[in-house]
């Protein structure tokens, strides 16, 4: 397609929204009924105005300004994703863009004519849906990665938070442990034991397994990795409320913690015992 034809168009379709923003307005709200009706919470939820972006997004593809369209659509996709906004909205949204430009696209060429040629019929359509697609298609990566990193960070949140150091004492600490501890969490533990074994000086952990039924061989193997870094930062490990399941499991394996860390029946005897030591 002749680069003239290209910007001749592209002017007469700026020109076109500018002094026909009404028309053009309704004609993108009718091809989106569903996104018509929640224009306005959308404003109000994300602060995006879909109207103005719809404007904007028409304007990079006409003029070919790739770099500012890859640039609006991740901010796009980061924007949605934030604010929880809905992604067949969005869907909806675009493709009623697509079909609002090229229907005003074929009203201006109609009568200047502008396409004499079925070749620069093609080469417009491939222009024009190539950019639409690459928007939709950066939007969506944008969107799916700040989603992926959210959940990522809400993840370690809870992870920390299930991962509870006590202090009992000056130098004493307690980590009950609850519930399925797999490869994931495994590493949670092990980063924030470390870590507040060194911030909150202490000298004796003490955890607490009465809550763990069982752990697959590849979590025991950590756990015990765990252990010698507990050793190794100068503190002692006690473990308590070791299950019969678990330290069968431990047998049949060969598996000993004893020479990493020192066993006791309940959390209570433990604590009865090293607060007393404090105490003396």
């Amino acid at each position: 397609m002749k680069m003239e034809t290209t910007y001749i168009l592209s002017q007469e379709m700026k020109k076109f929204i500018k002094t026909n923003r009404d028309r053009f307005e309704n004609k993108l709200l009718s091809e989106a009924v569903n996104v018509a009706s929640n224009i306005n919470d959308i404003l109000k939820k994300g602060n995006i105005d879909l109207l103005k972006n719809a404007k904007k997004l028409i304007l990079y593809v006409v003029e070919q300004h790739d770099e500012e369209l890859t640039e609006f659509a991740n901010q796009e996709g980061i924007a949605w994703a934030e604010h929880s906004l809905t992604l067949s909205f969005k869907l909806e949204w675009v493709q009623a863009i697509r079909r609002t430009l090229w229907h005003f696209l074929y009203q201006l060429d109609q009568p200047k004519n502008l396409m004499t040629k079925r070749e620069e019929y093609y080469d417009l359509e491939k222009m024009i849906n190539d950019r639409v697609d690459k928007f939709l298609n950066t939007f969506f990566l944008s969107y799916s990665t700040y989603k992926d990193e959210m959940l990522n960070n809400q993840r370690k949140l809870v992870e920390h938070l299930s991962v509870p150091i006590i202090p009992v004492s000056p130098s004493v600490s307690v980590l009950p442990l609850i519930g399925t501890i797999d490869s994931y969490r495994i590493q949670t533990i092990e980063e924030k034991v470390l870590f507040d074994i060194a911030t909150l000086r202490v000298q004796t952990l003490v955890m607490d397994l009465s809550g763990i039924a069982t752990m697959d061989m590849d979590v025991i193997d950590h756990f015990q990795r765990v252990l010698t870094g507990v050793s190794m930062m100068g503190c002692k490990a006690v473990l308590t409320g070791l299950r019969p399941e678990l330290v069968r499991k431990m047998i049949h394996a060969g598996i000993r913690f004893d020479n990493k860390a020192e066993t006791k029946g309940t959390l209570q005897e433990t604590l009865k015992k090293y607060l007393s030591f404090e105490q003396n």
